[in-house]
């Protein structure tokens, strides 16, 4: 997962962040005020409308999975966690200066040696997904490290190698497969240990010939992965960001072709290559570059206009920045179930997919804190998923009470904060054809009343609806009121406007 310099917070307007670590955005992008010509630009149209990309849209949530070599030191080693000068979890081999083991790569590069997840369980992952109400997931198949939990033919440093030595990537797509799941794959570009990637742009002949041979290797391993896994949906990359890369634009828009060739239907989202003049996620006419908006790493766009009628999904880790296996949860603040609804609401009423992650440890086994949450997410999604998954952004006014979901005429309101006069009034414009005519409780499938608040205040435009809570309703939890939109009949007299 890309290393974040610092956290920006939400609400701030911004335009795409310059950094060549960091090409993560906090706010509306403006496009340029003229276009010009780009050769390497988009492949597929903005919006597609075929059947996977349909499905795409209908996730509301999934699930992120960060596991590698970095799980068995868990975020520490020897004593000194991420939080006493290490690096963060999955980017431990980085980890250098006064207070990191002597030959610590090569202690990192041995640890393939003692991998052997013995309690990992791919079908055990897959229940607690389906149980959680994940309809995809994002697998890590090789991260910065190189390392990769499939036996490829283009590198010893793989999991045939290991002691564990069955293909771990087959199990995961297998399992979750067999539960309805769909799944995405985690590539990361970059690779540390690689003696022929390159940060900084080749320049002799012999940095031309090595990186060269790196991005056939790269293409081989992509290519690999599509024909061992088939099912796949799509690939969701990493580590592009480096000016070899950046400065590779017709490879990697002639790759971008020929994956999407070998599989049709392959969804890719805006990080995997940029066009010639540089520009990534987006061209130089701001154009996406891909199927959907990949910068919201934990951080979510404010207004439905940020996205400029793009898919995008959010991905967001429990601890903060936690992506890999942390062994040591106290001390830091931890995302909570009731945080993760708040974010799950606010990403899906924005027509986003919302992707918590996970990061088991050494031995398979997730943190309990995440089974904590898997499960409490579970049991609401069982009854609230519906207005979660297949749902879209409703064009009504905001509301401080929570969200609004839609589903054709089927309007949903997530309420996280409940009035106290237990009146849940909603705003629609006065043209709208479409009005409450039936409400209930997703809890408890309780009919309640709506009745018309005709406000009156001058220069108006919407009318209001209060939906009436009974004052014996509990519960401790966000809550959903499911909708039946249709033409009431509401009477309002005309009554004469005073002159001024």
């Amino acid at each position: 997962m890309r290393r974040t310099s610092k956290l920006i917070l939400l609400g701030l307007t911004g335009l795409l962040m310059n950094s060549t670590a960091n090409a993560q955005w906090t706010g509306p992008k403006t496009k340029p005020k003229e276009r010009i010509e780009v050769k390497y630009g988009p492949i597929t149209p903005k919006h597609r409308t075929d059947e996977a990309m349909e499905a795409f849209r209908n996730y509301g949530l999934g699930q992120f999975i960060h596991w590698g070599l970095y799980a068995i030191p868990g975020n520490e080693w020897e004593g000194v966690s991420a939080r006493g000068g290490a690096a963060a979890s999955e980017w431990i081999r980085t980890w250098s200066g006064p207070n990191a083991p002597k030959n610590w790569k090569e202690i990192y590069d041995n640890l393939y040696k003692q991998f052997n997840p013995t309690a990992f369980s791919a079908k055990k992952w897959a229940k607690q997904a389906k149980d959680m109400g994940a309809k995809y997931m994002i697998f890590t198949t090789k991260h910065h490290d190189g390392y990769a939990l499939w036996p490829t033919k283009y590198s010893s440093y793989n999991i045939s190698n290991s002691p564990y030595k069955k293909d771990i990537v087959k199990e995961v797509v297998d399992s979750y497969n067999a539960e309805g799941i769909d799944v995405y794959l985690y590539f990361s570009i970059l690779e540390w240990n690689n003696p022929d990637y390159l940060s900084k742009a080749p320049e002799t002949e012999e940095e031309k010939k090595r990186y060269n041979r790196f991005l056939q290797y790269t293409k081989n391993q992509l290519l690999e992965l599509l024909q061992n896994y088939p099912t796949i949906k799509g690939f969701w990359f990493d580590g592009t960001w480096d000016k070899s890369w950046v400065q590779a634009y017709e490879f990697t828009y002639n790759l971008e072709k020929e994956l999407r060739e070998k599989h049709p239907g392959l969804i890719i989202g805006s990080r995997f290559r940029n066009d010639e003049h540089g520009k990534r996620h987006f061209d130089s006419n701001g154009d996406i570059l891909g199927d959907y908006e990949q910068g919201w790493e934990r951080k979510l766009p404010q207004e439905y206009e940020w996205l400029d009628g793009n898919d995008w999904d959010a991905v967001m880790t429990i601890p903060p920045n936690g992506w890999g296996y942390m062994k040591d949860w106290s001390g830091i603040y931890t995302k909570t179930t009731d945080d993760i609804l708040d974010m799950l609401m606010h990403t899906v009423s924005l027509n986003g997919n919302f992707v918590l992650n996970f990061g088991p440890d050494g031995k398979g086994l997730m943190h309990p804190g995440e089974d904590k949450i898997a499960k409490e997410l579970g049991d609401w999604m069982k009854v609230n998923g519906e207005a979660v998954q297949g749902v879209r952004h409703a064009d009504l006014p905001k509301t401080k009470m929570g969200y609004l979901t839609q589903k054709d005429s089927t309007l949903y309101l997530t309420v996280f904060n409940r009035p106290v006069n237990n009146l849940a009034r909603l705003a629609f414009p006065k043209k709208s054809t479409a009005l409450p005519i039936s409400a209930k409780l997703l809890l408890n499938n309780k009919e309640l009343t709506i009745k018309h608040a005709d406000i009156g205040l001058d220069l108006d435009k919407n009318t209001y609806f209060d939906i009436v809570l009974p004052k014996d309703f509990q519960t401790d939890r966000a809550f959903v009121i499911k909708i039946k939109l249709g033409q009431p009949k509401i009477k309002s007299d005309k009554l004469m406007d005073a002159k001024m």
